[in-house]
């Protein structure tokens, strides 16, 4: 499921399309995944600041995190999937607080300094050109703002049995992003770490997760249990990280405005201006007069709407 879309050096980058996919109920309802559930709960919750003005959501898919995020004044919900958004605004209602968008993360339609926090979850291993998205992360934080990040993590204890036992080709070890799968990327945590560095950010905290990720163990203990026990280790990815997931915790560490604005302001993807007609239906940038369509309630920055003759 992906598409080509052009990032500013006019090169294509594919990604990953969610677009009408049965996501939810073929991944999370009734999966088993009660416990991978519960494990990026808890880390969120001591990772997260609970409280603040704006908090982005990237690849917020059908909602499953969105009750994790109630102490932020304004939530905005970001997708590239308009169908899962849809399915997020079932669930959560038509609650002001919440803002849905269906947008490309390369090409993120908000101006500079946006959010106090954004989290992205379960992204980042589908994502071709990671510089690319921290540079649009790093530019829609405010100053010292927080961006907490889960990665795929390919030095993790089962990937070095398999490679261990000469059943992996590609090797743990090796600082280099590996795509074991078209659009699927596990990611080195040191080589993550020296991206979020070089885009600006500074880690405060980091946190491994699913250590006791193994399906006899999940067969034969209460995910709850399985969560607890799994939440006792997770301070220890403080220190070496080990497990098929790590979150981290880092701070944009420039010169930035201090606060997002009262109102969420838009950037055009087009000419990347920032000032609009907006209608109930649609939203007119007056700089380069691309027209963006809004569907009941959601901003659909995907593909501008046809020019009219």
């Amino acid at each position: 499921m992906s598409e080509n879309h052009t990032a500013p050096n006019n090169e294509p980058i594919p990604i990953c399309d969610y677009e009408g996919s049965d996501y939810q109920t073929r991944f999370w309802q009734n999966q088993g995944r009660e416990y991978e559930d519960l494990v990026e709960r808890t880390a969120i919750r001591h990772l997260l600041p609970a409280h603040g003005k704006r908090l982005l959501e990237i690849g917020a898919g059908f909602g499953r995190l969105a009750d994790m995020y109630q102490g932020y004044e304004q939530i905005v919900l970001l997708d590239y999937s308009k169908s899962l958004l849809r399915q997020a605004q079932e669930r959560l209602g038509n609650d002001p607080k919440y803002t849905y968008i269906a947008a490309n993360i390369y090409q993120l339609p908000l101006d500079n300094s946006q959010a106090d926090a954004v989290c992205m979850i379960r992204v980042i291993h589908h994502l071709v050109d990671v510089p690319q998205a921290l540079a649009q992360i790093h530019r829609i934080l405010c100053a010292d703002g927080i961006f907490l990040l889960e990665f795929a993590n390919k030095l993790n204890w089962k990937a070095i049995l398999r490679y261990a036992a000469h059943r992996q080709t590609w090797s743990p070890f090796d600082l280099a992003p590996v795509e074991f799968v078209p659009l699927n990327f596990d990611f080195h945590p040191r080589w993550m770490r020296t991206q979020l560095a070089q885009h600006g950010f500074e880690i405060q905290r980091t946190r491994t997760l699913s250590h006791l990720r193994i399906p006899l163990l999940k067969r034969l203990i209460p995910a709850r249990i399985l969560a607890a026990l799994d939440g006792i280790c997770q301070p220890s990815g403080q220190w070496w990280q080990l497990t098929p997931s790590v979150i981290t915790r880092s701070r944009r560490k420039d010169t930035a405005a201090h606060y997002p604005p009262e109102q969420l302001v838009f950037q055009c993807p087009s000419c990347k201006n920032t000032r609009w007609r907006a209608t109930t239906t649609e939203m007119h940038c007056l700089a380069c007069h691309t027209r963006w369509s809004i569907d009941d309630g959601i901003y659909d920055f995907k593909t501008p709407l046809p020019d009219r003759h």
